[in-house]
Parts: C-alpha cells; sequence; structure tokens
C-alpha cells in the first residue's frame, strides 16, 4: 500500500472564486431576465418582498443577507417603478415593503424566465453538481454565520 495522499489545500482566494462564480451566474440570470426589465437582483428581491412581506426593510435586509443601505438603494428603483410600496409601519418611524399589483405582474412575468435561466444552469452544470453546491454554500452559510461547525454537518 501507498502512502495515502495529504489533503488538498486550498489556491487562491476564496472570496475572489465565489464573487466570479456569482458573476458568471449573474449574467446567465440577467440575459434570460432582459426581456423581463430585470436583474437577477430585483427579482430576487420582488421574490423575497411576496413571500415575506409586507416586511420591514431592516427585517429584509438582514433575511436576505445584505446591509441594509444596499437594500435601500435597490428598492428605490423598484419604488420609483411602482412594483413596491413603502407603507406607514406600527409608528410613526417605521415602513413596510410590499408589492403592488404591478409588482406582482411583474415577478409573475419574470417567473418563467427565471425558470428558463435556472434550467440552462441546472443542463450546463449538471443537476448533481448544482444541488452538491447548494449543499455545500448552505453549508458554508451556516459555519460563517454561526461559528459552529456542528451547526452543518
Amino acid at each position: 500500500m501507498g502512502n495515502p495522499e495529504p489533503p488538498p489545500s486550498p489556491k487562491g482566494c476564496t472570496n475572489f472564486k465565489v464573487r466570479h462564480l456569482a458573476r458568471l451566474l449573474s449574467r446567465q440570470y440577467d440575459a434570460e431576465l432582459a426581456p423581463t426589465g430585470l436583474k437577477i437582483t430585483q427579482y430576487t428581491l420582488l421574490k423575497h418582498v411576496l413571500e415575506l412581506g409586507p416586511i420591514a426593510p431592516g427585517e429584509l435586509a438582514q433575511r436576505m443577507g445584505m446591509d441594509p443601505s444596499t437594500l435601500t438603494r435597490n428598492v428605490k428603483p423598484l419604488a420609483a417603478l411602482g412594483w413596491l410600496t413603502q407603507a406607514p409601519g406600527q409608528d410613526g418611524r417605521s415602513r413596510l415593503l410590499a408589492l403592488t399589483p404591478e409588482g406582482r405582474a411583474k415577478l409573475a412575468t419574470a417567473k418563467g424566465h427565471w425558470k428558463a435561466a435556472q434550467g440552462a444552469i441546472n443542463a450546463r452544470l449538471g443537476p448533481q453538481r448544482v444541488a452538491a453546491l447548494h449543499a455545500l454554500l448552505d453549508a458554508c452559510s451556516t459555519l460563517l454565520q454561526t461559528g459552529d461547525p456542528a451547526a452543518s454537518a
């Protein structure tokens, strides 16, 4: 029996590799969503508001893993287009985000394009690789959020 090979050692910057993959994926989704006038970031935001709303911007930012100021910048054009509303919350200082009927219609139109992009990515990478990527990303997210290696097991 030969000596076992040493465990692989990461090469390069993990952040760069993940961001590079994210840009490549975003291009795929953006190209498919282009006829709807949405980018994948906008589609995702509208989808979260549909599923979670009405919701406070701070809570939405937390649920999406975003900086609140980034969320605010992303909400403004969607509100200006009439797809989101910022209604008063329970007190005078709070706000709640909700989809307008136009926003729901835009999301419904875009859903088929999103599915086509997802299908194309699954076909290109293979469903097993995509499922493994999802599991790895979920586990890494849990580890980075909690710091508990057992939480991702």
